[in-house]
C-alpha cells in the first residue's frame, strides 16, 4: 500500500457543457454574499443607533458568512474550470478543520443570538445588565472558541487514516463522509468521534435555541394587543429564518442515506448550506430588518453627500 500525497477532487466534472454557465452563476453568488455582508458589518459599525446587543452578534455573523463561503467558494469555483482538482492531504485537512470549526462557531453564535432574543422577549427589565458590553464579549468569544476548538480532535483522527490507491472523491470541498471513504483501514473510531462531535457541537446548540424559541413563542401568544405580538416577533423573525434554513439544510445533508446512489445528490444537496444558504441570509437581515434598512438609507445619503461634496 502506497500512502496518497493528493486528493483529486472530481467536483461537477460530470456537467458536460455547464461548467462555464455555472462558473458565472456560482461567481456571482459568492461577490454577492461577500458585499451583502460586507454591507450589514459596514452598517453595524458606523451607525451608532446599531451598537446594540443583537447587532453585535450581527455583525459577528456576517463575518462568519464571509470566512465560511471564502474556505468553500474558491475551491468549487476552481473545479468548474477543471475536471480534475488536485489538492495536497495537508492542504484538504486544512479546508476540512476550518470549513468544520466554521461550522460548529455559526451553530454555538445562533445559539447566543436566540438566546440574545429570549432574554429581551422574556426577561426585558433584566436585559441591560445581562446583555452589557462584556457579557456579550465573552458569549462571542465562546464561540469562536468553542468552534474552532471542537473538530481538532476529529481532524487528527482522520487525517492519521492510511489513504491509498484511489485518491478521487466525488465532490467540490473536503467534507466528511467522501475523506473517510478513502481510507483503507478501520474508521470505526473516527465514525464515533464524528457521531459524538456532532451530538455535542451542532445538536446540543440547536437543542438550546430551539428551547430558546419555544419560551419566545410562548411569551409573544401571551401578550394581550396584536400589535404588541407583531411588534416582539418581528425583533426575532429574520433570526428565525436564518435559523430554520442553516440548521434544515444541514439536516437534509447529512442525515441522507451515504450510499454509492446518492452522491451526486448529496454533493447538490451540499449547494445549499455552501452557496444559497450564505447568499440568502444577508437579504433577510436586510429586506426584513427595518433597522438596518434606516442605517443602509443614512449610509447610501451620506455617501451621495461626500460624492457631490466631492
Amino acid at each position: 500500500m502506497t500512502q496518497i500525497s493528493e486528493i483529486i477532487l472530481l467536483g461537477f466534472g460530470d456537467l458536460h457543457g455547464l461548467q462555464f454557465l455555472l462558473f458565472g452563476l456560482f461567481l456571482a453568488i459568492y461577490v454577492m454574499t461577500l458585499l451583502g455582508n460586507i454591507v450589514i458589518l459596514t452598517v453595524v459599525s458606523t451607525d451608532c443607533s446599531l451598537h446594540t446587543p443583537m447587532y453585535f452578534f450581527l455583525g459577528h455573523f456576517s463575518f462568519l458568512e464571509i470566512s465560511y463561503t471564502t474556505t468553500i467558494e474558491p475551491v468549487m469555483l476552481w473545479t468548474l474550470l477543471s475536471a480534475h482538482v488536485p489538492i495536497s492531504l495537508p492542504a484538504c485537512a486544512c479546508q476540512f478543520y476550518f470549513f468544520a470549526s466554521l461550522v460548529a462557531t455559526e451553530c454555538f453564535l445562533l445559539a447566543v443570538m436566540s438566546y440574545d432574543r429570549y432574554i429581551a422577549i422574556c426577561n426585558p427589565l433584566h436585559y441591560s445588565s445581562i446583555m452589557d458590553s462584556w457579557g456579550c464579549f465573552q458569549l462571542a468569544l465562546a464561540s469562536w472558541l468553542a468552534g474552532f476548538l471542537a473538530p481538532i480532535l476529529l481532524m487528527i483522527l482522520i487525517f492519521r487514516l492510511t489513504f491509498c490507491s484511489a485518491n478521487e472523491i466525488d465532490h467540490f470541498f473536503c467534507d466528511l463522509k467522501p475523506i473517510m471513504k478513502l481510507a483503507c483501514t478501520n474508521t470505526q473510531v473516527a465514525e464515533m468521534t464524528s457521531f459524538i462531535c456532532t451530538s455535542l457541537f451542532a445538536l446540543g446548540p440547536f437543542i438550546l435555541t430551539l428551547a430558546s424559541y419555544i419560551h419566545i413563542i410562548c411569551t409573544i401568544l401571551r401578550i394581550p394587543s396584536t400589535t404588541g405580538k407583531q411588534r416582539a416577533f418581528s425583533t426575532c423573525s429574520s433570526h428565525l429564518i436564518v435559523v430554520s434554513l442553516y440548521y434544515g439544510t444541514l439536516g437534509i445533508v447529512y442525515g441522507f442515506p451515504s450510499m454509492p446512489q446518492y452522491e451526486s445528490i448529496l454533493k447538490l444537496l451540499s449547494l445549499l448550506y455552501t452557496v444559497f444558504t450564505p447568499a440568502a441570509n444577508p437579504i433577510i437581515y436586510t429586506l426584513r430588518n427595518k433597522d438596518v434598512k434606516v442605517a443602509l438609507r443614512k449610509l447610501t445619503q451620506w455617501h451621495t453627500y461626500l460624492v457631490k461634496e466631492g
